[in-house]
């Protein structure tokens, strides 16, 4: 069967690099670059096309890539992640992405990022990426690829279904943000009413730490106890759904770094400065998880601090920046140590003035949960629209690239 004949009526296919065109302009200090801006693979959130966070250039070191208004950043290293934002200004990304702008003579500029938010992108995607631990995207692959796309007539009728969805994700999304910059100022003004006198040095506050962890060889066969790999610290919390490998390593280490409830994890090295020192409590993880060497625990005593009241101060804003202060960068990566972290103070009121904050805090969370809860129902709206795009073809042609 040839193209044409399984191809939707006025579809065509086209080769990636016809579609979309790689800008690789590399830049190697970024805090030369002049830019305002840098888009690192963590400020990007899967399956959303918005861009809510970003750095400074003078946060990061190594190459970076330069993007322009309305480039799609598009993370190459773990595809699976499904992480592609539209750039709203200029600036430097990660050299982990790919930035792509669309050839206009085949696809509007508009319609390509939902494209590659499909199921048929992203699929592909995820099968042409090479290595086990961190699979990555090479350009080369990815350029030769065929995909059919809609003629530009439907691309548009698609294009209007597509940003009036996007438009409600955008809504929530924003609420969601609003609910977040209320629990911080929250947590602000309570922290500025407690006396600096009740600042303590962290090695008073914690029963057990800061350790830091074990990092023994992983495999990818699922052999051994399950460890987290760095991108588990998220939002606060421990998430090891996505973020989980294994390691074969003795009954004895396993026990001695197995995680547990309220256990506070930090992260011990970034490439982006304002990464290093975040932290994230311990929830639900795998039986028999531990914690790897990238990351340094903290059981807090429960009887002076209660370890949420720990976590959400140690992220706050001004906590985290004096943390931060002490890190120092080692070939590109920003590092603070076991000593740094010890002598870290955080404010401590009394038991009691720390579950009533935590009860208010809650109720913000409550909410903000509710809007996260219809954004998923949204998202799931919009991943059934992006099925349309796979109406064209039966099957999605691959090539391999010339050597």
């Amino acid at each position: 069967m040839t193209d044409m004949e399984m191809l939707k009526t006025g579809w065509k296919k086209w080769r990636f690099d016809q579609i979309a065109t790689n800008v690789n302009v590399r830049i190697d200090n970024p805090s030369e670059s002049g830019m305002e801006y840098y888009v690192g693979l963590e400020h990007l959130d899967s399956d959303s096309l918005k861009i809510r966070r970003w750095g400074s250039p003078d946060d990061v070191a190594a190459t970076k890539l330069v993007f322009q208004k309305g480039d799609i950043i598009f993370g190459r290293r773990r595809a699976y992640q499904r992480k592609l934002g539209v750039a709203e200004f200029d600036g430097i990304c990660s050299a982990h992405a790919l930035v792509l702008r669309a050839n206009p003579d085949v696809v509007l500029p508009e319609f390509l990022p939902f494209f590659m938010q499909s199921d048929l992108f992203m699929n592909r995607a995820v099968e042409i990426s090479v290595g086990s631990l961190s699979p990555t995207i090479n350009w080369k692959t990815l350029a030769v690829q065929k995909f059919a796309l809609p003629p530009m007539e439907e691309q548009q009728r698609l294009l209007d279904l597509y940003r009036a969805i996007e438009k409600n994700l955008i809504a929530l999304g924003a609420a969601c943000e609003a609910a977040v910059t209320l629990e911080n100022s929250k947590l602000e003004t309570a922290l500025d009413s407690i006396s600096d006198e009740r600042f303590l040095p962290v090695l008073k506050l914690v029963s057990s730490g800061p350790r830091n962890g074990l990092s023994p060889k992983v495999n990818s066969g699922k052999k051994g106890y399950p460890t987290l790999s760095i991108g588990a610290v998220r939002g606060g919390q421990i998430t090891a759904k996505g973020n989980t490998k294994y390691a074969e390593i003795t009954k004895e280490q396993a026990e001695k770094f197995a995680l547990k409830k309220d256990d506070v994890l930090i992260v011990r090295g970034n490439g982006n400065k304002q990464l290093t020192g975040k932290c994230g409590i311990v929830g639900t993880v795998p039986k028999g998880c531990f914690y790897p060497d990238l990351l340094i625990r903290l059981q807090f005593d429960e009887e002076i601090i209660r370890p949420k009241f720990a976590s959400l101060q140690w992220n706050a804003p001004r906590t985290h920046q004096r943390l931060v202060s002490r890190a120092k960068s080692t070939n590109g990566i920003w590092k603070i140590n076991g000593k740094d972290i010890s002598q870290h103070t955080l404010k401590v009121p009394s038991i009691e003035e720390q579950d009533t904050l935590l009860e208010e805090i809650k109720t913000i969370q409550q909410a903000r949960s509710d809007l996260e809860e219809r954004k998923k129902k949204v998202q799931t709206l919009k991943a059934l629209a992006l099925k349309k795009i796979e109406q064209g073809e039966g099957v999605c042609l691959s090539t391999k690239p010339t050597q």
